[in-house]
């Protein structure tokens, strides 16, 4: 599922994202619009220039989306939102609207009242059969969904405004016909594969290289076993945990924002969806339109609408009766969609086509929108508020140790005035992590930036923040043979075994029979098949390599390859089928391939005008409001399922 996951989360291409970024997070926000509220100190979590990027931004934006994730794939939890990166994710693309807006206005571009007025009537949920809806109901449809309408319409003025620097900014990228040919092969060849992989992991090798061996590897090459700079320092850190016994929640607090807030605190409209489908092609039509048909008038009738799913539904839900859950339903196509949407519980859809089949829906499940009493949630609410203060806590308190141990400049005797101990980090390379404290290597990188004696600003993680001073530097230097020699061993060892398993290949290739699979296990090595293998694609023991790639498709097919280096050691690869491509067939495709490989240029081109915007523009991250704010909204979202 995770891989699924992450597959559809990178699937929007990034002009993309960034055009739609900005209407994406200014309407149904329908997690409610109490905003962040959680904490003390500045609400801005970052800025762009003279700008500002606001917490309540941020947590709009974040939750809309984690929404539309819990739609599309069901239930989430903390840690899985964190490993998609999707905080980071969110805050990156409303930067990006920002440095847009700041673009476009340098641009002197506008959006005139006439193309916001057509991306009202264009978008499909303002219309019905074709037709924008009207004023009124689109009034209505805002209203329903707590929207005000200047801030709706200035939304959608803004991602006008952003479309059109996009268009202004790669305007000038083109493609020549040759890349595009490029680009058509590598699309469309594939080729069908099978290696042999000799593991280098698995291949013995002596015990231990002879000393001479050592020595002489090491005195060949002694800038290749340089000992990096190191840093030593001392370090101070806050634990948020550790504050919440000096903190308290009162009753009233929670009643408080329970009252605020209450939107929080839905359970969403729960609706389970079951499906019949029918494919079919141009000749069978007819024939599976009325099929389709008959089956909607047995179901209309009362008819088991499980036991037709199993008997004729075509799709994979079919064994499970046509039963596509709560959220699963939400991916199918727009107009089966909207049918369910007009469905009560038991509710049997009209016939519903699209390009490849015919559906009917039934709602067997449907649950309206209910709110958590107080009692329910008071104990998250408690939790997540003693969160907020003990972060405010920690911030007023790092910050005062930082004040003084600037003024004394001394991390320790700040401490000192506190009650408070330091620790020592020892010697340290950069990015190098600090036992539990430091897992991710802030404290090491915020070493590397310092002078001597110098104090880091606020150190920020998940668990809380923190303050170092430099003590020490131990530069660079070439190491002696007594510090290389484990190092050295490793790497005449790792040879040996690289040696040995391009020998064994070598020895058995010209032997290797046609059943590769018996092969591979009387020869004990790997076996790995690719039914349709094409350039770029990972390969397992391989990885991403172009001259693979290169072997692959230039190969004959059925001949063995000579013992190639790969990331696991090394493999001879065998081609049975090639697909190739002419230039007949691309001809037929040429088009929609110049506007795909169009599209990935301007997005490369995108991304590096981007880079650089942001730093002209100076772009600062309020880290310490940005972990709080994210903490907040993650640790309701998981607590509110």
């Amino acid at each position: 599922m995770l891989k699924t996951m992450r597959d559809n989360v990178k699937s929007l291409k990034p002009v993309l994202w960034i055009v739609i970024a900005t209407f994406v997070v200014s309407i149904f926000v329908i997690w409610g619009g109490g905003g962040f509220e959680g904490g003390s100190g500045d609400n801005t979590i970052a800025n762009v220039g003279r700008h500002r990027i606001s917490g309540d931004d941020y947590f709009q934006g974040l939750r809309q989306r984690l929404e539309a994730m819990e739609k599309q794939f069901g239930s989430l939890d903390a840690n899985l939102i964190r490993q998609l990166n999707i905080p980071e994710q969110t805050l990156e693309q409303l930067i990006q609207q920002r440095l847009l807006l700041q673009i476009a206005a340098g641009m002197g571009l506008r959006a005139t009242n006439r193309e916001v007025r057509e991306k009202i009537v264009s978008y499909p949920v303002f219309q019905r059969d074709g037709r924008f809806v009207g004023f009124d109901e689109y009034k209505q449809i805002l209203d329903h969904n707590r929207i005000p309408m200047a801030e709706f319409e200035k939304g959608l003025r803004q991602d006008v405004l952003i479309g059109k620097a996009v268009l202004v900014l790669t305007a000038g990228v083109a493609v020549t016909e040759e890349e595009i040919w490029e680009n058509y092969r590598k699309q469309n060849e594939t080729a069908k594969i099978e290696y042999l992989v000799s593991e280098t992991a698995k291949v013995e090798a002596a015990d231990k290289p002879a000393e001479a061996d050592v020595r002489a590897r090491f005195e060949a090459d002694p800038s290749a076993y340089r000992v990096p700079e190191k840093r030593a320092g001392d370090h101070l850190f806050l634990k948020t945990d550790d504050l919440k016994k000096e903190v308290e929640v009162k009753d009233p607090e929670i009643e408080t924002y329970y009252r605020d807030n209450r939107a929080q605190f839905e359970r969403p409209e729960q609706v389970r969806v079951s499906r019949v489908w029918i494919p079919f092609t141009a000749e069978n039509k007819a024939t599976a339109s009325a099929q389709a048909a008959d089956i909607r008038q047995r179901a209309g009738a009362g008819e088991d609408f499980a036991g037709l799913a199993r008997e004729f539904s075509k799709d994979d839900k079919a064994a499970e009766g046509g039963d596509w859950g709560l959220f699963e339903w939400r991916s199918l196509p727009a107009a089966e969609v909207e049918a369910v949407g007009r469905l009560d519980r038991n509710g049997v859809s009209e016939v519903v086509e699209s390009a490849d089949g015919a559906s009917i829906l039934k709602v067997t499940e449907k649950e309206p929108v209910q709110t958590q009493a107080l009692s329910e949630v008071s104990g998250t609410i408690k939790s997540m508020l003693e969160d907020q203060k003990a972060r405010a806590l920690v911030a007023e308190r790092i910050q005062k140790i930082e004040k003084t141990a600037r003024r004394e400049k001394s991390l320790d005797l700040a401490a000192q005035k506190e009650g408070l101990k330091i620790s020592s980090t020892g010697l340290l390379k950069k990015g190098d992590p600090l036992g539990e404290v430091d897992s991710a290597g802030a404290v090491s990188e915020a070493l590397f930036g310092l002078e001597d004696k110098g104090i880091s600003a606020p150190i920020y993680s998940y668990d809380g923040t923190g303050l170092a001073q430099l003590r020490s530097v131990e530069p660079e230097r070439e190491a002696t043979f007594e510090e290389a020699r484990d190092r050295v061993e490793a790497d005449i060892l790792q040879s040996l075994r690289q040696e040995r398993a391009k020998a064994g290949l070598n020895a058995v290739r010209a032997g290797l029979k046609d059943d590769w699979v018996s092969e591979a296990a009387k020869l004990k090595l790997e076996h790995k098949s690719v039914d349709t293998h094409k350039r770029d694609q990972y390969l397992s023991l391989v990885g991403e390599r172009p001259e693979i790639d290169d072997l692959v498709f230039g190969l004959p097919v059925m001949q063995t390859s000579e013992p190639v280096k790969v990331e696991g050691g090394y493999a001879v690869f065998r081609v049975l089928e090639r697909k190739e491509v002419t230039r007949e067939d691309f001809e037929g495709a040429k088009s929609e391939e110049r506007d795909s490989l169009l599209e990935q240029k301007r997005n490369k081109f995108l991304h590096s005008y981007m880079a650089q915007a942001r730093e002209e523009r100076k772009v600062r991250i309020n880290y310490q409001a940005y972990l709080r704010m994210t903490d907040d909204i993650l640790s309701r979202f998981s607590r509110s399922q």
